[in-house]
């Protein structure tokens, strides 16, 4: 049994300009791709992505941002609820704006939301989590993940967010696995 419960109902959320504020991550790890496990060359980025509760497709996990937390709490505890993963949440990837067929209400009646999304290095995988009967995890390479994303906004997220994010700090030769 799961002892985390899913925060739930809309009487908490965020809004601002007619937009439903979310908060949420790129869930990521490293895999070693070569036999032996030296080469540093050998690491694989892969990244987490759930289950859609209402369709086809893949997710990142994310959520809506609540008046009692602030932006950063709010996309680690979607990662704990949806994704069942913690870690160390990194760096600011964007704002990513979208409509929500699901998630429509008097203060935005046209479903517009507006998604603040982080890096997150998974450090735990949780054996059972908030919605864990609801949601499967699979942990997918950056291409298969691309092909795999049911929204195009998180298309851009993962690709013009996390994809360009990852890059910088490799180039800078910044430590990513590190406490931030």
């Amino acid at each position: 049994m799961c002892d985390l419960v899913a925060r739930t109902g809309r009487l908490q959320q965020r809004y601002e300009d007619g937009s439903r504020l979310v908060a949420g991550c790129i869930p990521f790890r490293y895999i070693n791709s070569d036999k032996d496990g030296n080469s540093e060359s050998g690491k694989v980025i892969q990244v987490l992505m759930i289950s859609s509760s209402s369709g086809p497709g893949l997710l990142f996990p994310k959520g809506g941002w609540e008046n009692d937390e602030t932006v950063r709490e709010a996309a680690v505890r979607e990662a704990v609820e949806e994704a069942g993963v913690r870690g160390i949440l990194m760096d600011f990837l964007g704002n990513y704006e979208f409509k929500s067929k699901t998630h429509q209400d008097e203060f935005s009646p046209e479903g517009l939301c507006k998604a603040a999304m982080y890096a997150l290095y998974v450090k735990e995988e949780l054996e059972t989590w908030p919605e864990h009967e609801t949601r499967t995890r699979k942990w997918l390479t950056i291409e298969e993940a691309v092909e795999n994303c049911r929204h195009a906004w998180m298309k851009d997220a993962l690709v013009e967010g996390f994809c360009k994010w990852h890059k910088e700090k490799m180039v800078k030769g910044e430590e990513i696995t590190s406490e931030h």
